[in-house]
């Protein structure tokens, strides 16, 4: 039991690095609640200017083949009643985020949507609205949530292969954990922050890295020992990835320089997955250049697998050939290859999943297709 009049909370440890980038990452707000209080110094109405995240304010850098934000803004003012209340609601969520570094606390997006029920006039009234503000603060900060200790309800990405990292737990002690050696079947898993202050590198034996979408994927490759015979990482995505996965990914490509690989089932929606990793998605184009990894490829299945290897498929319905369709003019896809694939898909009527190429037994995926199609890339 914790020593009375304490709550558990205060025997955890944070480690100074963590305190220290959470008191960062607030630091623009602290000079915005300065400017706010100088406007009512001198009788002024308070406003705040934004970074408009719009879609006419979102653009696809290709220089730097992510989308970004653009470079219009927009005034945030108390002059009406819903300015005033976002203004304050705004100052509600900064207190609430110092008082959680404080206090060693995290947060779910969900805990603080009910946490805001004691705010009275400035309790959101949905959680879209509360998930919202908390984007507008990564924009005015040009930081991440998680430096604000808050996160989602969904966890991120399994890892297995020769990767040694240090993670600072709970406790605020450093664990070395080796993310083949050190961890049970379901591999090691991601925690909600990812940043240095809390996971370090320290080494690795991989050559690359393979992003699967599907857990019974990642379990067969691990079962067969791919990751060791070909000197892989397996990261386990869990369909559309979590941002922490992207900046996990995004991390080992530039720190590593390991070369990011993407394998997915062979539908529309499975390629906009390996397109929110390699260049982001319009939802996080403020984000961009922390969670996108522009160098990324994808390896499969494509429209020519389903073909080349006979895999047994799916007829595509009405909404999938909306999806390509869409994804025809979407700047993500503007390559000759990608192009032909998206093409090929839709004159077929095909997609198809990763379990297909089990039609050859077990063992083809390791022994046979990845092998190929890594050989065909270059990537081994």
């Amino acid at each position: 039991m914790p020593p009375k009049g304490k709550s558990p909370s205060a025997r955890t440890k944070t480690d100074p690095a963590l305190l220290r980038a959470s008191r960062e990452a607030l630091r623009p707000t602290l000079q915005l609640a300065e400017q706010i209080y100088g406007q009512l110094d001198k009788g002024e109405i308070p406003r705040m200017r934004l970074p408009l995240r719009t879609k006419q304010n979102i653009q696809f850098n290709l220089r730097d083949g992510v989308w970004k934000l653009g470079n219009q803004t927009g005034v945030r003012s108390a002059r009406k009643l819903d300015g005033a209340l976002m203004l304050l609601r705004t100052f509600w969520l900064v207190d609430f985020i110092q008082e959680m570094a404080r206090e060693s606390k995290t947060s779910t997006l969900r805990e603080l949507y009910y946490i805001s029920e004691q705010w009275e006039d400035a309790k959101f009234h949905s959680e879209d609205e509360s998930n919202l503000l908390v984007e507008d603060l990564e924009v005015l900060c040009e930081r991440l949530r998680e430096d604000f200790r808050l996160h989602p309800e969904e966890n991120g990405a399994s890892v297995i292969g020769d990767l040694t990292l240090e993670e600072v737990n709970r406790k605020g002690i450093k664990k070395r954990i080796n993310c083949r050696d050190d961890v049970g079947d379901g591999g090691y898993q991601l925690p909600n922050n990812v940043e240095k202050e809390k996971i370090t590198f320290r080494g690795t034996g991989a050559k690359f890295i393979l992003a699967i979408e599907c857990g019974g994927m990642v379990d067969r490759l691990a079962e067969n020992g791919f990751d060791e015979e070909f000197q892989a990482l397996l990261v386990h995505l869990k369909g559309q990835p979590a941002r922490s996965t992207r900046r996990f990914l995004k991390r080992l490509n530039e720190e590593l320089k390991l070369p990011v690989v993407i394998f997915t089932d062979g539908d529309p929606w499975s390629f906009r997955i390996y397109a929110s990793v390699a260049y982001g998605a319009i939802k996080t184009a403020h984000l961009s250049s922390y969670l996108a990894t522009p160098s990324a490829e994808f390896l499969g299945v494509t429209a020519s697998d389903i073909e080349n290897y006979k895999l047994p498929s799916d007829k595509l319905s009405d909404v999938d050939v909306r999806a390509l369709k869409a994804e025809l003019s979407d700047p993500r896809f503007n390559t000759e290859q990608w192009k032909s694939e998206i093409e090929l898909m839709l004159r077929i009527g095909k997609k198809a999943e990763q379990q297909s190429l089990a039609k050859y037994g077990l063992n083809y995926v390791t022994q046979t297709y990845l092998p190929e199609k890594l050989t065909e890339m270059g990537v081994l």
